[in-house]
């Protein structure tokens, strides 16, 4: 690496517009999880939220560090293929298993609900 000295203004300011444009979106997800009121609508939020987010900093990255090595570095395209991957994965999977405790929940509650009923 060179420097960060020998990178161009364009890289610099397209670099931190990204930068600020992932946290922003990072931020909101996480303001959104804090909000929401109840777990369905909550686990929303900062799905989305990181998704973009780490996409606008993962985008950030590459040009910063393709300027400064004057090569092409697209190993953050993994990550993002992995957070892509996952996080909706890991959003469904946790909404399913949320989705199963409340039924279970109800079940119960209308059963204990019946037997109060028959006496």
């Amino acid at each position: 690496m060179t420097g960060a000295a020998d990178v161009p203004g364009w890289v610099a300011l397209a670099t931190a517009a990204l930068l600020l444009i992932g946290a922003a979106l990072t931020a909101t997800g996480t303001f959104g999880l804090l909000r929401l009121d109840n777990f369905y609508k909550r686990v929303h939020a900062p799905t989305l939220g990181s998704t973009l987010g780490a996409g606008a900093i993962l985008i950030a990255s590459m040009i910063w560090f393709t300027a400064l090595e004057t090569r092409l570095v697209i190993h953050e395209v993994l990550i993002a293929v992995f957070m892509t991957v996952t996080t909706p994965v890991t959003l469904m999977l946790l909404v399913r298993a949320a989705f199963t405790r409340d039924r279970k929940e109800r079940e119960a509650r209308d059963a204990a609900a019946d037997t109060a009923r028959q006496r």
